[in-house]
């Protein structure tokens, strides 16, 4: 049975009580280059996404899902993009907001539920992941759920005068 309910924590649709967690989180200047953001988002903005977040994941191509402890406290987010129904495979990125949350276990409990649930229910054939090179502790959540890194873009992201790379991982279902 496939669920989305783990041991010290959950996944769970948005709702429209999270409009200051995700306007927190898509205007904190230090994430952006987890996820190519590049100008801040409005309040206005993400009150229409929480209200066409509804929408079916063959229909969006993506699903957002809340993370939380079992005491209902939001731990962070973790998505499904870029979802391809014809060759059944899809990326997934997770953020842990709260630095004192990470190395707590909820990430890898949420790439675990996340990764049953896109195998199980969405019958992917296999998902993945952009993270970059220096990204240290995510790669290692990751390659710890069974992602093989499968290759590297070099120079992929920009940092004012700088580049990084970035890691392409993979997971294959059995």
């Amino acid at each position: 049975m496939v669920t989305l309910n783990g041991e010290h924590i959950y996944l769970r649709a948005l709702e429209p009580e999270d409009l200051e967690f995700i306007y927190d989180i898509e205007n904190d200047t230090s994430l952006w280059q987890l996820s190519d953001t590049q100008t801040p988002y409005s309040k206005f903005l993400i009150k229409q996404y929480l209200e066409n977040a509804h929408q079916d994941i063959y229909e969006a191509k993506q699903l957002r899902l809340v993370i939380c402890a079992h005491n209902d406290e939001v731990k962070g987010l973790i998505d499904v993009f870029d979802f391809d129904a014809k060759n059944k495979r899809a990326g997934i990125g997770i953020l842990i907001k709260n630095v004192n949350d990470r190395h707590q276990g909820y990430g890898k409990e949420a790439l675990d539920l996340l990764v049953n649930y896109c195998f199980k229910t969405l019958h992917l054939h296999q998902v993945f992941a952009n993270i970059s090179e220096d990204n240290v502790p995510s790669l290692k959540l990751f390659q710890n759920n069974g992602f093989n890194i499968v290759g590297l873009k070099k120079d992929w992201i920009c940092h004012g005068e700088t580049y990084s790379n970035q890691y392409i991982l993979q997971r294959i279902s059995k």
